[in-house]
């Protein structure tokens, strides 16, 4: 399941973050990073993922 949610993790963060933890705060913040910049959303996602 790791790697389907890494997989969203780069097609679309915020998807990935909320298959891990839902509508909470690094759902909210991953969102903000990804409007501010497409690489930082990435690598916020992958690291809430790869961090639980």
């Amino acid at each position: 399941m790791d790697l389907i949610r890494i997989i969203f993790a780069i097609l679309l963060p915020p998807v990935g973050v909320f298959l891990q933890v839902g509508l909470g705060l690094h759902f909210w913040v991953n969102i903000l990073l990804t409007l501010l910049g497409y690489v930082p959303g990435i690598v916020h996602a992958v690291w809430i993922i790869a961090r639980r």
